[in-house]
């Protein structure tokens, strides 16, 4: 009888632990330029991001869901602007062609802290 409940309480802890929904991972900024990688040439020459552009940034704006998340990827944004001396206006146009909604202005200038969800 005792090992009876001994092996339904070994069920039930691995049933917890299968069951269990993992933890996401924090964002990093080695993700946003790893995804922004493909918008490199865009963002610094203009044109028309490639359809590999916009699937990087889809995927950096599903993976972002914390209000820490969308934080470091806004301030890693800031980052790589600077550092690869992106041009404002063509960061700013990014969202509308690849048709996502950041509800944040993209620039250089934007307070990443101030950012709610």
């Amino acid at each position: 009888m005792a090992s009876m409940k001994v092996t339904w309480v070994v069920v039930i802890m691995c049933m917890a632990v299968v069951g269990a929904p993992m933890m996401a991972q924090a964002m990093t900024c080695n993700d946003v330029t790893v995804n922004m990688a493909q918008c490199l040439s865009y963002l610094m020459q203009g044109g028309t991001p490639s359809t590999l552009c916009c699937s990087g940034v889809k995927n950096i704006l599903g993976s972002a869901v914390t209000t820490v998340d969308k934080q470091t990827v806004c301030n890693c944004l800031k980052a790589d602007a600077a550092r690869y001396n992106i041009n404002d206006q063509y960061a700013q146009a990014l969202p509308g062609f690849c048709k996502v909604n950041v509800p944040y202005k993209i620039s250089r200038s934007t307070n990443c802290a101030s950012i709610r969800f």
